[in-house]
C-alpha cells in the first residue's frame, strides 16, 4: 500500500520512529506556515483544499489519531469513528484560522501523538483497531503509526504544491 504520489512507503519498522518523525515534520509545517496568510488561504481550485487547510486538517488527524491509539488502549479492537474530513473544513472553519495559532497547534498535536507512541510496550505496537479509511480493515497501531506519518508527508507535499501554483 505505498503511495505512488507522494513515494512514502509503508515500511513498518518505521513506527518505531514515528515520535520523532512526527515533531520533524511539524516542524516543516511551521516554516510554510508562516508565509503570507493570504497566500495560505488562498485555493488555486474550488475542489483543493489551500495550504492553510492542509495544515489544519493535519493537526486535526494528528489528534484523531492520539485517541484512536489510546482507544486501542483500553479496549479490544475498537471500531474507529471517520473523522469527517471534508466536513470539518466549514465546520471548523479552517481558512479562517490563523496559520500561526495552527502551526502551535500543529506542533502540539505531534507532540501529544508522539507521546502516546512513546509510551507503547512491544506487545502494544501489535493491538488492533477496526479502521475505517481508506476501506474498514483491522490494523495494527504500528499501521495506524505509519500511516500516520503518510498523511504527515503527504499533505506536506499538497501544500508546497498549492504554495508553488498560489506564489505564480
Amino acid at each position: 500500500m505505498d503511495c505512488a504520489e507522494c513515494g512514502f512507503v509503508y515500511d513498518l519498522a518505521l513506527s518505531n520512529e514515528t515520535s520523532r518523525l512526527a515533531r520533524a515534520y511539524a516542524a516543516e509545517y511551521r516554516e510554510l506556515l508562516a508565509l503570507d496568510p493570504e497566500r495560505l488561504r488562498r485555493r488555486v481550485s474550488a475542489e483543493v483544499w489551500s495550504p492553510l487547510e492542509y495544515a489544519c486538517h493535519v493537526r486535526d488527524v494528528l489528534l484523531a489519531q492520539r485517541e484512536r491509539v489510546l482507544a486501542a488502549r483500553r479496549v479490544s479492537l475498537p471500531t474507529t469513528v471517520p473523522m469527517g474530513r471534508d466536513e470539518r473544513v466549514e465546520h471548523e472553519g479552517y481558512n479562517d484560522q490563523h496559520p500561526e495559532d495552527v502551526a502551535r497547534q500543529l506542533a502540539d498535536a505531534a507532540m501529544l501523538f508522539g507521546n502516546v507512541l512513546d509510551r507503547l510496550g512491544p506487545a502494544d505496537w501489535n493491538r488492533e483497531i477496526l479502521y475505517a479509511y481508506p476501506e474498514r480493515s483491522i490494523r495494527t497501531l504500528r499501521w495506524l503509526a505509519v500511516h500516520t506519518l503518510h498523511e504527515l508527508r503527504h499533505h506536506l507535499l499538497d501544500m508546497r504544491r498549492q504554495l508553488e501554483v498560489a506564489g505564480r
